[in-house]
């Protein structure tokens, strides 16, 4: 199955952004009726969507097979973290599937092998820098002596080295990537996705690097994914035109 062009929604930063394709609601629920019940709601906003380890391991690849048969575009978030060979061939195995951005996790040369795996596909491999849920003082407790920031930008680099097509990193770091991706690349295609996205009102959850749609879309985040604020509120589809409409704002705004 050939998977919906992402390339045609990945512009210069000047162009016009239809920021309703730029919302990816991740499916973090555990099973495929959940996940269908939310697609139904958000029918006609929302076409991009997340599915992550927690409806991955209750449903495994069918519910990634159903949506994508359906036109939607899919965002796998897996981050594979492997050797090299086996991170090879595990995206090989998935790109006949339609999936349109892949996550892998770790060092270069497992990037390089992802985007090896990828081969002259249109899936798009971002590689994960730091979760959101990680602040300075954790980094003592995973052995580290850098910063988030600073362990953002090294693997940043590492992946625009490696020929990834962009990275997961938080609205903190967004900025920060872009810079660097313009002096390493010369140009705003290289994708950055940003989770640890909250409006104001909503409940900070589990992120301690967060922020506003509108402040993430300002400092150089290409999509937005955004779970528990739409999939909790009492009416889904008015809290994500809500947010479609503050990313829009400020991408007009750029």
């Amino acid at each position: 199955m050939t998977p919906v062009a992402t390339d045609e929604i990945i512009q210069n930063t000047k162009a016009h952004v239809n920021a309703s394709e730029r919302l990816i609601f991740a499916l973090d629920v555990p099973s495929l009726r959940q996940a269908r019940e939310l697609v139904d709601k958000l029918e006609g906003i929302v076409s991009f969507f997340k599915v992550g380890l927690e409806l991955y391991t209750g449903e495994g690849l069918s519910v990634v097979r159903e949506f994508t048969g359906m036109g939607k575009k899919i965002f796998l978030d897996l981050k594979y973290f492997d050797v090299p060979e086996t991170a090879q061939s595990a995206v090989e195995a998935v790109v006949p599937m339609g999936v349109n951005f892949l996550t892998v996790h770790g060092n270069g040369k497992i990037v390089r092998a992802a985007v090896k795996g990828r081969g002259d596909a249109p899936l798009k491999i971002l590689s994960v820098t730091a979760l959101t849920s990680l602040d300075d003082d954790d980094m003592s407790d995973l052995g580290l002596s850098c910063s988030v920031k600073e362990l953002v930008l090294y693997r940043a680099r590492k992946a625009l080295e490696a020929g990834c097509d962009g990275v997961i990193t938080s609205p903190a770091e967004a900025s920060s990537v872009r810079a660097l991706a313009k002096e390493i690349k010369g140009t705003d295609k290289f994708l950055i996705v940003t989770p640890g996205i909250r409006q104001i009102d909503s409940p900070r959850d589990d992120h301690k690097r967060y922020n506003t749609p509108y402040n993430a879309v300002k400092n150089g985040a290409d999509f937005l994914v955004i779970g528990r604020p739409i999939r909790n509120s009492s009416d889904p589809r008015r809290t994500a035109l809500a947010i479609i409409n503050e990313m829009q704002e400020a991408f007009d705004s750029l």
